[in-house]
């Protein structure tokens, strides 16, 4: 993988440039990946099952980080772990934990 540093006047880099893609992993370092070309994907059942589980799990997420009382509940949780408080809500949607329902 080839690694790009980036002159430090750009302070950030994100987006789409042709078939290129910029974009940040979890550790805030920017990555240059090829669009990938799903126009001939076929999604099977079970592909389809889960995007929607994951589609609910994101809904999820984003309403409890947008709950004050519940969004401190997963930055307090996200930080003894070592994680990201929107990808542990996603987490728990999937485990079935409603930490919504706790206030």
């Amino acid at each position: 993988m080839a690694k790009v540093v980036l002159n430090p006047v750009i302070k950030s880099i994100h987006g789409k440039l042709g078939d290129m893609v910029f974009r940040r992993s979890q550790t805030g370092k920017p990555t240059l990946i090829k669009l990938a070309d799903m126009s001939n994907v076929k999604w099977s059942k079970a592909q389809k099952a889960h995007r929607q589980r994951f589609k609910e799990a994101v809904a999820y997420a984003r309403s409890a980080m947008s709950n004050s009382q519940v969004r401190a509940v997963y930055e307090k949780l996200a930080k003894k772990q070592g994680k990201r408080p929107f990808d542990l809500a996603v987490s728990d949607y999937f485990k079935g934990i409603d930490r919504t329902s706790d206030n």
